[in-house]
């Protein structure tokens, strides 16, 4: 299949995207989890979630695009059909996510008790979340979590919720794998890896073309194709990247994080956070070149 990733065409699977790794057959082991963790810096967990749950919010999220006139008229609802030229929608996203059929995806019971079982104690979820709508030929371009989300909790993770059946030409989540324990990416966990968007005020994104970094620094990027249900977690240190959406269809997904109960929350994130409150001052080549990376 032919797909685009930032701005190179490539064949998936291939030796340039490969595909990732379902850990669904170790729910259960806890070490086989936190041992494939360790490895592969992510854990894709498929029909995590009830599938019909995944839908109802879908179609939720889809009737307030309607709402904003951001769907092709007479066209089906759940295909999320987007006008010709269409880019990303600003969904709204903490009066979405308060949506019981959306929070019942979000916050699900599933999630709750996984990240409970991993932390030996009970987690929490923040309060915030990032719901997207991707449109045409647009993409998420390659980055580390920490540096959006670093003040707060060493053991907190990311997890990656697609709402519908997502192939991976629509736009979906590709991990690097590698990019959280190689030798070869230590100076870029030691200097990108360590900023804060809004404490240093420089761009948060690493890399607008993701195949340069395995070019330069190996690794190797893994994609799929996603089904409602499936959910893909991974740490602050794994950089991750989306592919290109080259479909008439929004891709929507939604970012949550998990943590264990006990420890502190980066405070922009509470409920009574702020978010990010600082403008870029510097784009990242110059802070790439500063770095020597």
């Amino acid at each position: 299949m032919r797909i685009r990733f930032g701005f190179r065409d490539l064949e998936f699977p291939s030796a340039h995207l490969g595909e990732l790794r379902d850990s669904q057959d170790l729910l259960g082991d806890l070490d086989g989890l936190w041992q494939r963790l360790k490895e592969d810096g992510y854990l894709l967990l498929r029909r995590l979630i009830d599938r019909q749950t995944v839908m109802t919010g879908r179609e939720t999220i889809l009737e307030a695009m309607r709402a904003q006139h951001a769907l092709v008229p007479n066209t089906p609802l759940l295909d999320g059909v987007m006008p010709p030229g269409g880019k990303s929608v600003r969904l709204r996203e903490n009066q979405l996510t308060h949506d019981p059929t959306i929070r019942n995806v979000l916050e699900n019971h599933a999630l709750f008790d996984l990240f409970d079982s991993l932390f030996g104690e009970p987690s929490l979820t923040f309060p915030f979340k990032w719901m997207r709508a991707i449109g045409n030929e647009q993409y998420t371009a390659a980055h580390y979590d920490f540096v959006y989300m670093g003040r707060g909790s060493g053991n907190l993770y990311t997890v990656w919720i697609p709402f519908g059946d997502i192939p991976i030409e629509q736009g979906t989540l590709a991990i690097c794998r590698g990019s959280h324990n190689l030798d070869s990416f230590a100076r870029i966990r030691d200097t990108y890896g360590r900023m804060d968007v809004d404490r240093d005020r420089i761009e948060g994104h690493f890399e607008r073309d993701p195949m340069d970094i395995i070019d330069r620094f190996g690794g190797a990027w893994l994609g799929a194709n996603y089904s409602a249900g499936d959910v893909i977690i991974f740490g602050m240190h794994t950089m991750h990247a989306s592919t290109t959406n080259l479909t008439n269809r929004f891709r929507l997904s939604c970012d949550v994080r998990f943590q264990p109960a006990s420890e502190p929350m980066d405070e922009r994130w509470t409920k009574l956070g702020r978010g990010h409150y600082a403008s870029v001052q510097r784009d990242m080549k110059s802070a790439r070149e500063q770095w020597g990376i």
